[in-house]
Order: structure tokens, then C-alpha cells, then sequence
């Protein structure tokens, strides 16, 4: 088995093993494929460091007898490029102390020879255990420092926020343009600065152009610029939207609206990198990355011949779905709390607590303004506290997407959860305020904050 015919799956764990004693790395290898990993077995280290990366999520099993690169010295070059990755350590008799002395540099574990096939998937099953928290913790941190950072917020917990926050933080450094598809004011346009802003290109400029906000005869001049004399009016140089973004990030929302001859020129220049300001014949190179956002179907609109075909297969590259509100309806106390505090801030105005009856009014709404319209409201509450009135058109509470009314207990549970959510918001996510607020024992409020997948950190002021 080679390293060129391993192909790695969701369902089998990697596994690279090292030895140049044919006989044991097949054998040691066959038993763990019947284990369920996924084995690339090598004869010498050469190839190693180029299979491993700083999440990949296997484990390194090496002989340290090696001709070449020895085990130990594997070792050594494997955790300096990934020093929580577990190493597991083949050694012979007269290797004991070596392994051992190993151990203390950092090796997660050895296996004397000759050893059990049952010894062997032991120490590999634990050592890959490790290895899955290892990871999982590095990720939850880096959700937890994106969140926490300064400058816009991709804010939730449900499993939809959660999915997009990842695939946000897996393409912020990449050089393709992105396309970002949602309802109006599920945060586009707020989604778009947070990509530039942990982005390495954070340093330069993010220029926003609305595409439908520019009248036809002028937008051609916003984004490529022109010369002095290039048109009757233009008494001057002007720097299009183009070049002002060289280096960093070009958002342009509603792209939908583009004119047709202005989807010509732009396909042009993501293709090519390059413009020509209106009146001139010099072509300016471009470091831009472009990002796209919608309200409709680009593919629908370009079967209909409303949008050019090639260009929404060019944006298309890489695809950010937002969800709507009601689809996270979840996060809805948590976003009210955040837009409420950030309201409150800006007027000087003290929060009015928000009572079950009016949280249930804003968990059972379909918001068809989504984010904007729950900040709009927030916004409202804090200035005109109980006077506020939500003037909804409540309708049955629906689970998710499926459309189907939510059963009896299902809406019980939600109605709990939301009390909670409630609770903590109110008291900043103090344990001690919220369960005296809801007469509930410690243990109970903490059984059911785990059940609904709660966390007081996420309610602090």
C-alpha cells in the first residue's frame, strides 16, 4: 500500500505508518485498516511532512530504526510543524530507554516489538481520541477569538451560523472572489466587511458600491474611473472604485442590477485582473478580491437572459449562503440582546427587561426584514421601553424549513429554552440571577442550559 493510493475519507481516520521491515508494515498496517483507519504506509520518512498539516487529524505511528531520517528525528521535524500531533513509537529491545527519553521530548506513546494487533489498535485508538480534541478545541478557539475580535460580528449558535461562520474563517485568505447569496438584511453587506477585516488583506482599502443605487449612466465611471475630458463633465481625473481597492476588497452588493453592457466589462476584468479608466488606453493591474451579493437567483435570472450566464459561473467560484431569521430562529434573544445593549449605548438609555409574553412574540414572527428588521426593533424597544409596540402578524411557530407546525412538546421546549435565554440575557449570564429569577435549583438550570446548548458566556454584557 502506497501513499499515492490512499484516498481519505469522512468515515476512516489517517493514519501514516513508517517502517522499513516489510513484513511488520504490512501486517501492522492490515490491522489497522480492519480498525477503520485509513493507513498510508511508507518504508523511510521522506514523504511525511508533506502528507501532514497543521489539522490534519490522523496520527503518526514510526519505527526508530529507519535508514535515512530515523524515527526520532521524524519526531523531531513532524511536532515542530504541529507539536500537539501524537507520535507513537516502534522500538526494539535494546530501544526501550531510547522510547522512553523520547516520551519526555514529546512522543505520545511506544510499542516494543513483537506486539499484539489488540496492543497496537489500543495505543492508536487513544492516541487519535487525542488528537480529535486537539482539534476540536483549536477550532473552538478560533470561533471564539473571531467573535470576540473587534469590528463586525457574525453572531449565533444554531447549527446554520455555526456551518457559515466556519466555511467564512476556511475562505477569508482565499484569492477567489465570492459570491454571497441571502434575503434582504440578513447582514450581506456585513458578512462581506467581516471576510475583509479577517482577511490578510485587512490592511488595505474595503471599497462598497450598490449596484442598484447608481444610476446606469454613471456607474460605468464609479467603478473604472476616467480621465480629464474623457466625457463632457468629467473636468478632472477620477480614481474608479477599481483601483481604490487595489490590494484589499470591492463589495458589490445587489449585483443583480448591474446593467448588461457593464457585466461585459466587470467578467472582463475578473478574468484579466486589469482595467482601463474611461478615456485612457493604459491598463492598471488589479490585486482585488471581489465580493458579490444577491437577493435573487442569478442562475434563474440567467436562464431568463436577465444576467449573463458566464459571469455568474465566474462569481460562482466560491458561494456563501446567509440564512434567515427564520431559519436561526434560536439566536433571535441572543441577536435582540446584542442590538439592544448596542442601542442602549448609543442612546443612554437603561433596557427594559423583555417580558416572556413579548420574547415568545419574537420567537414565533416570520421577519421578512430578517437581522435589519429585529435590530430596527431592538433599536425601538430601548428608546420607548413598554410603550414599544410589536405589531406582528404571528403565525404558528414552524419547525425550521420543513414548514410543518412544530408539535405540542417541541413548542413547549422552545417556550423553555427561550425563558432561559431570556433569563440570562437580562442578567448578563449570571448563573445566580437567572436561577433565582426562574425558582429553579442549580443543577436543574445547568441540565437544561447543556440540553438546549446554552452558555452563559454568550449573554455577558
Amino acid at each position: 500500500m502506497t501513499a499515492e493510493s490512499q484516498v481519505h475519507t469522512e468515515e476512516s481516520l489517517p493514519i501514516i505508518l513508517v517502517d522499513d521491515e516489510k513484513h511488520i508494515r504490512l501486517a501492522a498496517g492490515q490491522t489497522l485498516e480492519l480498525g477503520g483507519y485509513d493507513v498510508t504506509a511508507l518504508e523511510n520518512a521522506e514523504q511525511v511532512q508533506t502528507l501532514i498539516s497543521d489539522d490534519w487529524p490522523g496520527v503518526l505511528v514510526t519505527d526508530i530504526n529507519l535508514p535515512g531520517i530515523d524515527g526520532l528525528e521524524l519526531m523531531r521535524r513532524v511536532q515542530a510543524q504541529d507539536p500537539d500531533l501524537p507520535v507513537i513509537l516502534i522500538t526494539g529491545h535494546g530501544d526501550i530507554s531510547m522510547a522512553v527519553s523520547a516520551m519526555r521530548d514529546g512522543a505520545y506513546d511506544f510499542i516494543e516489538k513483537p506486539f499484539s494487533s489488540e496492543w497496537l489498535l489500543d495505543v492508536v485508538r487513544r492516541a487519535v481520541e487525542k488528537r480529535r480534541l486537539t482539534i476540536e478545541n483549536r477550532r473552538l478557539r478560533q470561533e471564539l477569538e473571531l467573535q470576540s475580535s473587534p469590528g463586525p460580528r457574525i453572531i449565533g449558535n444554531t447549527a446554520a451560523v455555526v456551518q457559515m461562520r466556519r466555511l467564512v474563517q476556511t475562505i477569508a485568505d482565499a484569492p477567489a472572489d465570492i459570491l454571497i447569496m441571502g434575503e434582504t438584511g440578513t447582514g450581506k453587506d456585513l458578512t462581506a466587511r467581516y471576510l475583509h477585516d479577517h482577511s490578510v488583506r485587512r490592511d488595505h482599502n474595503f471599497v462598497a458600491i450598490n449596484c442598484g443605487a447608481v444610476p446606469e449612466n454613471l456607474i460605468e465611471s464609479e467603478l473604472f474611473g476616467h480621465e480629464k475630458g474623457a466625457f463632457t463633465d468629467a473636468k478632472a481625473r477620477r480614481i474608479g472604485k477599481f483601483e481604490h481597492a487595489n490590494g484589499g476588497t470591492l463589495f458589490l452588493d445587489e449585483i443583480e442590477s448591474m446593467p448588461m453592457t457593464l457585466q461585459i466589462k466587470l467578467l472582463r476584468v475578473l478574468e484579466e485582473r486589469a482595467i482601463e479608466r474611461l478615456g485612457s488606453n493604459e491598463l492598471i493591474p488589479l490585486d482585488i478580491r471581489i465580493i458579490a451579493a444577491t437577493k435573487a437567483d442569478l442562475k434563474e435570472l440567467s436562464a431568463e437572459g436577465a444576467f449573463r450566464e458566464d459571469l455568474y459561473y465566474r462569481l460562482n467560484v466560491v458561494r456563501l449562503d446567509i440564512p434567515s431569521l427564520r431559519q436561526r430562529r434560536d439566536d433571535i434573544p441572543m441577536l435582540f440582546q446584542h442590538f439592544s445593549l448596542l442601542a442602549s449605548n448609543q442612546y443612554g438609555r437603561a433596557i427594559t427587561p423583555l417580558s416572556a409574553e413579548r420574547m415568545h412574540s419574537l420567537m414565533t414572527h416570520d421577519w421578512p426584514g430578517n437581522v435589519r428588521e429585529l435590530r430596527n426593533l431592538a433599536e425601538r424597544y430601548v428608546l420607548l421601553g413598554e410603550s414599544c409596540t410589536f405589531d406582528f402578524d404571528n403565525r404558528p411557530i414552524t419547525n425550521g424549513e420543513q414548514g410543518g407546525a412544530m408539535t405540542l412538546p417541541e413548542q413547549v421546549e422552545r417556550f423553555e429554552k427561550m425563558l432561559i435565554q431570556a433569563d440570562l440575557a437580562q442578567h448578563g449570564g449570571s448563573i445566580k440571577d437567572t436561577l433565582v429569577s426562574l425558582g429553579l435549583p442549580r443543577k436543574t438550570l445547568y441540565d437544561k442550559m447543556k440540553k438546549y446548548g446554552l452558555d452563559k458566556n454568550d449573554y455577558k454584557n
